[in-house]
């Protein structure tokens, strides 16, 4: 488990989520609150964690993720909670049209392309 941290961000080598500093205090992408760069720090560490599955049931890394937790000002349920939402949203993919009966155009046929394309992160 590696953190990468610049003077402006922070990301993690096991999770998409990150931590970033605007306008002088650090946020976490899946927690909204103003936070200092320790606080930060520690949810990175928090999201670690509870992102390995190897540690379920190690007691050290329970100890670990409650102390983080409570450096954050939250109960380790509800960043549980927050971060299981995030995996949801990123993973959640809207059902695939049935291919179209022999004979019939496809789903979309003779429409023009959208003009432009929004990526969700």
């Amino acid at each position: 488990m590696t953190i990468h941290t610049t003077d402006a961000t922070m990301t993690s080598d096991r999770s998409p989520e990150y931590a970033y500093r605007a306008a002088g205090v650090w946020r976490l992408s899946w927690l909204p609150q103003q936070l200092t760069h320790d606080q930060a720090l520690a949810g990175m560490r928090l999201d670690e964690l509870l992102s390995d599955p190897d540690m379920v049931h190690d007691a050290t890394a329970a100890d670990r993720i409650a102390a983080h937790a409570a450096d954050l000002g939250v109960r380790y349920e509800h960043a549980v909670i927050l971060l299981s939402r995030r995996m949801a949203a990123r993973t959640h993919r809207p059902p695939r049209p049935a291919p179209p009966e022999r004979g019939e155009p496809a789903p979309g046929a003779g429409r023009s392309a959208p003009r432009s394309l929004h990526l969700l992160g």
